[in-house]
């Protein structure tokens, strides 16, 4: 059977791509990126205020799709246009809550703690991402050489400044004096992993801090990060990311939320924070370390199957 046809739309950022590339593997789409760019002034305007125009974004060269997926606010435009403008019968799914009327989308794809219903709304608890366990699986041995063997590991993942959270040096020195102290008092070695959007300085602070006797990862790499997630026993994430802990949710491992002072009204990732600790998945990183277990969370393929069934 010919595997469908999909684009997938999003302005670029990785917690984006993850979402959309996720869904589509999941759904076993042929696929290509788009990053969408917004036209002139109408980059200010929110969608709702917005015309299905193809004025409003610089054109995006596909012309043969059966499947839109699209993820953030600049690609709702884009993918109501094209499905009303092809002249073939168009899925397009959107993640997160577009901020329109959810009838211009075959279905819609929003985190429970967004409170988004509609008949063809598929809520998950916490975000989608591209990861699968068999792919953190294979990549246990590409830092093996890195680390002390005989060891037990405490990953430490690192997001990046956010609207809400304050990155200052303070704060997190604050997280990377709790986390070596829990390194030492348990005999563990620490392995840092940044994001793409971890500031220089916060990985410079970290080999500074911690890179003695820990192994500290310096530029965005996935398969350290899969590799990561796969050696160790215990995994921390801070709190700016919400998909980064749904990935470390796949593992089945403890997971402790580093928490960082807001700067900013946080009420949607604090949802996600109690939802989680519900779930018990996950717990904030304190002056102890425990272990337990909890029903794997892989949301990607379970709405996946929903949506294939619409599919066939």
């Amino acid at each position: 059977m010919t595997k469908l046809k999909g684009i997938l739309l999003t302005q670029g950022m990785h917690g984006m791509i993850s979402q959309v590339e996720g869904l589509a593997k999941a759904l076993d789409l042929d696929f290509t990126h788009h990053t969408v760019e917004t036209n002139r002034f109408w980059k200010l305007f929110p969608p709702k205020l917005t015309p299905i125009s193809q004025s409003v974004f610089k054109k995006i060269n596909s012309e043969d799709f059966d499947v839109i997926i699209s993820c953030g606010r600049k690609s709702v435009i884009p993918s109501i246009y094209l499905k009303k403008n092809s002249s073939k019968k168009i899925i397009n799914i959107h993640i997160q809550d577009p901020k329109v009327d959810l009838n211009n989308f075959s279905y819609v794809i929003a985190p429970e703690h967004d409170g988004l219903t509609g008949k063809n709304v598929y809520s998950t608890k916490g975000a989608m991402h591209y990861l699968t366990k068999e792919e953190i699986d294979n990549h246990t041995n590409y830092l093996k050489d890195k680390v002390q063997s005989g060891k037990e590991y405490f990953l430490l993942i690192l997001g990046g400044p956010t609207k809400h959270y304050d990155y200052s040096e303070g704060n997190i020195i604050n997280i990377f004096n709790l986390y070596n102290d829990l390194i030492i008092k348990n005999n563990l070695q620490g392995i840092i992993i940044p994001s793409m959007r971890t500031p220089k300085n916060t990985i410079d602070l970290a080999k500074n801090k911690l890179g003695e006797k820990n192994l500290v990862i310096d530029t965005v790499d996935k398969k350290a990060y899969l590799s990561a997630l796969s050696l160790a026993k215990y995994i921390a994430v801070t709190c700016d990311s919400t998909s980064m802990i749904s990935e470390a949710a796949l593992t089945g491992k403890p997971i402790y939320v580093a928490d960082i002072p807001t700067k900013k009204n946080d009420q949607r990732i604090q949802k996600f924070k109690e939802l989680f600790h519900q779930l018990n998945i996950t717990k904030k990183l304190y002056t102890k370390l425990e272990t337990w277990d909890y029903e794997i969370l892989d949301e990607t393929s379970r709405v996946a199957k929903e949506i294939k069934k619409q599919l066939i």
